[in-house]
């Protein structure tokens, strides 16, 4: 089990050192804060997720730049799953997913779960101006922000980053609602790795938070957000075979499924198909946790089609992400809070 290691300095060297080679320096997961002109500090996570290096990258970039100088504000930097990050892996096997065992998890018995608990607890301690969650995806999307809730400090901040935000409540466990009990929490998704200007807009994400004094009173302006409401998760089940271009599968999903994302489908739109004789099915478990999957897919003549209009997020081609995670999140537009 990864265990907690806290530093009130850069070890020496970690700027030097990518992803991959960051278990050189550090020994696990690792909570570093550094003083600044202004506290609370602002906290930052990075790595939840091994293949998902922007995160990294961005902070590595921005405290190189203010090197030998005092950072704008106190930063608390969380730099997470190492071991997943050696190997370029989102998470090991054998590892649970480290952006699913936060507070609030329904898997609160999970030996990381206490680790992260050790962060919460430390950040508590310390004040919390704010938290930023660091991501990138491997579909074809958008830079946007996430938010766990509708409080217009949240909306500001997350749209400091982008003017698209999705509001959700599951998964469970993230590190986002963790953090959203103590203070304004995004988390941004910054496209595939390696995507240019991913590292160069999370990087001037984090220095214009750092720089933030306070968030403004006034409410986001409605033209300056497009916002969505995750209205269901969908998975694959985990007995049904699938592909992308396929015959043969359960579930033959058309070849471009990716480039569904952010694009606001209408009812009709084709998904796929089951092969025939087979009853398997998408699952699509809504904010309570039920199969709601009888109202968004239809299965007629063997084809899956959107039965209603709807925007995928986060679909992938990547089988081993699909099979740990999800196919995708579907959303819906809907109206700024008054």
């Amino acid at each position: 089990m990864a265990t907690l290691t806290e530093f009130d300095a850069l070890p020496d060297g970690l700027l030097d050192r990518s992803a991959a080679r960051l278990h050189e320096v550090l020994p696990g997961p690792a909570l570093i804060h550094l003083p600044g002109r202004r506290t609370p500090p602002l906290f930052v996570s990075v790595l939840l997720h091994g293949n998902e290096d922007t995160g990294w990258l961005a902070a590595q970039s921005v405290l190189r730049k203010l090197a030998g100088t005092e950072l704008p504000r106190a930063l608390s930097l969380f730099i997470g799953n190492v071991e997943a990050a050696r190997s370029g892996l989102r998470r090991l096997d054998g590892q649970p997913d480290y952006n699913r065992v936060w507070p609030g998890s329904e898997a609160p018995d999970a030996a990381e779960s206490a680790m992260m608990r050790q962060v919460v607890d430390a950040m508590r301690s310390r004040g919390v101006f704010a938290s930023l969650d660091i991501h990138n995806n491997t579909g074809l999307n958008p830079h946007y922000a996430c938010v766990n809730r509708l409080d217009q400090d949240f909306l500001h901040l997350a749209t400091l980053f982008s003017r698209t935000v999705v509001y959700f409540i599951r998964p469970r466990g993230v590190q986002s609602a963790a953090f959203a009990e103590l203070c304004p929490a995004v988390t941004v998704e910054c496209g595939k790795p390696g995507t240019p200007g991913s590292v160069e807009h999370a990087a001037a994400f984090i220095e214009a938070c750092l720089h933030l004094s306070a968030f403004p009173a006034h409410c986001v302006a409605p033209h300056d957000i497009d916002l969505f409401h995750t209205v269901a998760t969908v998975k694959v089940p985990d007995d049904a075979s699938f592909g992308f271009g396929s015959p043969d599968a359960d579930i033959d999903f058309v070849p471009a499924l990716d480039h569904y994302n952010f694009r606001e489908l209408g009812r009709g739109e084709v998904l796929g198909a089951v092969r025939p004789g087979s009853a398997v099915r998408l699952q699509a478990l809504d904010e309570r946790g039920a199969d709601v999957g009888h109202r968004l897919f239809d299965y007629r003549d063997g084809t899956i089609t959107l039965a209603q209009p709807l925007m995928p997020a986060m679909l992938t081609r990547d089988e081993r992400v699909i099979r740990q995670d999800c196919l995708c999140y579907l959303m819906e537009r809907m109206r700024m809070p008054g």
